[in-house]
């Protein structure tokens, strides 16, 4: 019996283990995991992103933004490098170069040099719900480029937590001009970071999570040295032990282990279902900065992030109608075995 007789669903086919990461056009595996996995893996990736912008917002308190922001991705090239040479990984091939540098684009340079600037001036809170928008972003990109074919039902929760997320950023911002530069650097940083989660996402099933993000990161080296020593020479970066650990954190864990688990997630898809996982996010990041920046849980806060977190509830619960054909990342059925 062929695989695409009983096929439901137009979703990529998930990935393969990182160890036998596979690359298109090869068979894939006899049995994938379930959908559970890849909700699973991108909530252990949502976990470790909850922190991002409280520390940020912690680092850039004693450390230039633009050190913070191209800095943190340095520390990370550091350890993939490390990674990639410890097991010996094949260089990418082809296409996949100009790929990860899409990929390199949007979550190494675009996201954390756009957040890092507008958390100069914006609370932590505030930027978080902004934030939210990234996974209906994410889900608008991946079915685009990955031909993924959700239902309506899909699309309405995403629309909504959308419109939460617009009308949170326009009661909370006041009408103050930082604050309305600051959520423009932030719109900006989603529409990078969409892309580069989808993209990373769907060349994942080809690399492997990690060394998607790994390949990434040192293909961007060329970029974020030269900046974070701009940042750097004119005046040597000082301070505190906890900016310090901030930073340390940005570097290690949002740059670099937390999308091991994040693009694994996206790559076991379907990507339009997992990213909005993500919309948990602000809820854990509205807890950290109470805890870690006494930031006050006002009721718009709490307010837009319970709106968030109920919309993406709807879209995870959302199911696919039968009847379309399951392909792999080059559009085409999967071979017969």
């Amino acid at each position: 019996m062929k695989r695409q007789s009983s096929a439901t669903g137009r979703a990529l086919l998930p990935l393969p283990p990182d160890s036998a990461a596979r690359t298109i056009g090869s068979p894939p595996p006899a049995a994938g995991p379930g959908p559970a996995a890849g909700l699973g893996w991108g909530l252990l990736g949502v976990a470790a992103f909850s922190l991002t912008v409280p520390l940020t917002r912690i680092a850039v308190e004693g450390l230039p933004p633009l050190f913070v922001g191209a800095g943190r991705a340095v520390v990370a090239a550091l350890l993939a490098a490390v990674a990639l040479a410890a097991t010996r990984s094949p260089l990418p091939r082809g296409r996949q170069w100009v790929r990860l540098a899409v990929v390199a684009a949007g979550i190494v340079l675009g996201f954390p040099l756009l957040t890092s600037a507008a958390l100069t001036t914006a609370p932590a809170g505030h930027s978080a719900v902004v934030i939210a928008l990234l996974p209906a972003a994410t889900a608008a990109v991946a079915a685009v480029r990955c031909g993924e074919r959700p239902p309506g039902r899909f699309w309405a929760a995403v629309a909504a937590g959308a419109v939460a997320t617009v009308a949170f950023a326009a009661a909370a911002g006041g009408g103050a001009a930082d604050r309305g530069v600051a959520d423009l650097l932030l719109l900006a940083a989603v529409a990078a970071g969409a892309v580069g989660y989808a993209e990373g996402g769907l060349l994942a099933r080809e690399l492997g999570a990690w060394r998607t993000v790994s390949w990434a990161l040192v293909l961007a080296a060329p970029v974020t040295v030269p900046l974070t020593a701009a940042a750097a020479l004119p005046q040597p970066p000082s301070a505190t032990p906890g900016q310090w650990a901030a930073f340390a954190y940005l570097g290690m864990v949002s740059m670099f282990l937390g999308f091991f688990a994040w693009y694994r997630g996206l790559a076991l898809g379907p990507m339009t279902r997992v990213s909005q996982v993500q919309l948990v996010q602000p809820v854990l990041t509205v807890a950290w900065a109470a805890l870690l920046l006494r930031e006050p849980f006002d009721a718009t806060v709490v307010a837009g992030a319970v709106a968030v977190v109920l919309c993406a509830g709807a879209a995870v619960r959302s199911r696919r109608p039968a009847g379309s054909t399951v392909v792999t990342a080059s559009g085409h059925g999967p071979p017969a075995p």
